[in-house]
């Protein structure tokens, strides 16, 4: 039920002698009222006390009658001077809100003088009296705030000029909603190798609304891709005690589980064939924050700013938010943490959020979780890690022929496909996955029972690589104006690639920061043998897992 408005009388906005006079004026009338006649000589008496006539003090007394008995019945009334009324002819206004939507409401951004002087020519041109500067302003001014600055400004100008309002959805059961997004963390980290900065890394975190609670979290030194997503949704769904082990982080965290709804704003990743393909395959729906309305997602771009909060304060080496905040201090110079120590430090960070009370909650979001699972039950988790992992890898479409599958000038063969090369040309275009921190395999679609078959490089002894290095080389053989680059050649410009990096890893950041990607990315080699073509029945066995999947 909608409440009527409560009029303000002018108990605050009347000025303060007003006021005072209005108080004297209601000592003197409240007792003439309250009389059930007022004689001449009560009147004179009263009208000699307030300095007024007997004709206004019988108007008081009227005014007090009628009212409500308070002291602001007997405020003076306040003209509008005609105000809010059109003056001008009606040929005039049409004139001016024409010029107001052609000229004044467009991207152009027109001064007020230009629109005048425009009105003003349109006004003589046909006849007409041409209205005053004031006129012209007033009429701006009685326009929508919101449709004058979006229309203007754009979008993101007028954001905050719209309300934040409407009610959101009720959130009641743990992982009923997850928002997840990205960002740089504000540290620089140093390689493994010599310690020395290689730059930023960047995060890719995921919180259950329901309880507040950390589910997923992935560090990594790529920029935000669909990859990122994939790696974080599977550090959701598993249980995650293996993973700190193997970070050496005594810490608790059971929040685990297949969200309901995946809530995400509106960048590439987040629109992937992979991922929408892959929340479809597990159940998982897939929801998007309205454009431009960046609070929708508030939740998470909270959790992010407090996790940088605490990196702020905590971590030497830190960039800060701005430059300004910065200052003088040297982020390079104090840099001490690696990829890994500062994944075990965000590790424990969590932990900790976990067991404070959450100012929104009024209570910690571990307790949150626990009386949550009590009510609604446990979330499905994933025992297969890199099943699920499969499922949210890039997509690429490839026909098969009797060599296998080429991708980006790379072969992939196995004794497995043997069966679809004799009947290649009813199957069509095979569905594809590949990892881009290790093309050394890929994960092929069986079209007869939809399972996936890992299929190595053609040629074993090549080495596993990235995606990355494989488009660098790509580069550099065509700037050496190669026009037709080979599979030998490509591995070729990869090791010499590999060889400067090494040489310079000491000296060069880039260098560094692309032999810490190399080392964080790419998994130990597999077998020499390619796996062997698993049982339709047995979904699960038919994907050789990553060997170090859970670093990341």
């Amino acid at each position: 039920m909608v409440e009527s408005p409560v009029v303000e009388r002018g108990v605050l906005t009347a000025p303060g002698p007003v006021w005072d006079a209005a108080s004297r004026r209601a000592e003197v009338i409240s007792a003439l009222a309250e009389k059930p006649t007022v004689g001449l000589a009560a009147a004179d008496h009263a009208a000699a006390e307030l300095g007024i006539s007997r004709r206004q003090v019988y108007l008081l007394v009227g005014r007090w009658r009628a009212g409500e008995g308070v002291v602001s019945d007997l405020l003076p009334a306040q003209s509008s001077g005609g105000r809010g009324a059109g003056r001008l002819p009606d040929e005039v206004e049409a004139v001016v809100r024409e010029v107001l939507r052609t000229r004044y409401l467009t991207r152009q951004r027109r001064s007020v003088a230009a629109v005048c002087r425009e009105i003003t020519r349109q006004c003589r041109a046909l006849g007409l009296p041409a209205p005053s500067r004031g006129t012209v302003l007033r009429r701006i001014a009685q326009l929508d705030p919101v449709r004058t600055v979006s229309t203007r400004e754009g979008q993101d100008a007028a954001r905050s000029r719209r309300s934040a309002g409407g009610v959101p959805p009720e959130i009641t059961g743990p992982l009923q909603q997850v928002q997840i997004d990205h960002t740089p963390v504000d540290v620089i980290v140093v390689d493994e190798r010599h310690r020395l900065p290689i730059g930023r890394p960047y995060v890719t975190a995921a919180i259950d609304v329901a309880s507040r609670c950390v589910v997923g979290l992935v560090v990594t030194l790529e920029a935000p891709s669909a990859t990122s997503v994939g790696l974080c949704l599977a550090h959701m769904v598993t249980d995650k005690r293996a993973w700190l082990e193997r970070l050496g982080a005594a810490a608790v965290w059971p929040m685990s589980g297949k969200p309901g709804q995946l809530y995400v704003d509106n960048a590439a990743e987040f629109h992937s064939e992979a991922l929408r393909r892959g929340c479809d395959q597990h159940g998982i729906t897939l929801a998007y924050r309205p454009p431009g309305q960046p609070h929708f997602g508030g939740i998470v771009e909270r959790l992010i700013g407090t996790m940088m909060q605490m990196v702020h304060d905590e971590l030497p080496g830190t960039t800060f938010s701005t430059t300004a905040d910065r200052g003088r201090y040297d982020s390079d110079g104090q840099a001490v943490l690696t990829v890994a120590e500062l994944e075990r430090w965000l590790a424990l960070a969590v932990a900790c959020y976990h067991g404070t009370v959450h100012e929104t909650l009024g209570r910690t979001p571990a307790g949150a979780w626990t009386d949550l699972v009590a009510e609604h039950g446990t979330p499905v988790t994933v025992a297969n890690q890199t099943a699920f992992l499969v499922d949210f890898l890039p997509v690429i479409r490839r026909t098969l022929s009797r060599s296998g599958f080429q991708i980006d000038h790379v072969q992939y063969y196995c004794d497995a496909l043997k069966p679809w090369i004799a009947r290649r040309e009813q199957l069509g275009k095979f569905v594809l996955r590949r990892d881009p921190r290790d093309i050394s395999r890929i994960w092929a679609l069986d079209p007869d029972d939809n399972a996936y078959l890992a299929v190595p490089y053609r040629t074993l002894a090549r080495p596993p690589i990235t995606v990355w290095e494989q488009q660098a080389a790509l580069a550099r053989l065509r700037e050496q104006g190669r026009a037709e680059v080979d599979e030998q050649a490509l591995f070729a410009m990869v090791a010499a690639m590999r060889q400067i990096t090494d040489t310079a890893t000491a000296t060069t950041r880039k260098a560094r920061r692309d032999h810490e990607r190399r080392a964080n990315a790419t998994p130990a080699p597999g077998p020499a043998a390619p796996p062997p073509m698993p049982p339709a029945d047995d979904a699960g066995a038919v994907v050789a897992p990553f060997e170090v999947i859970e670093q990341w």
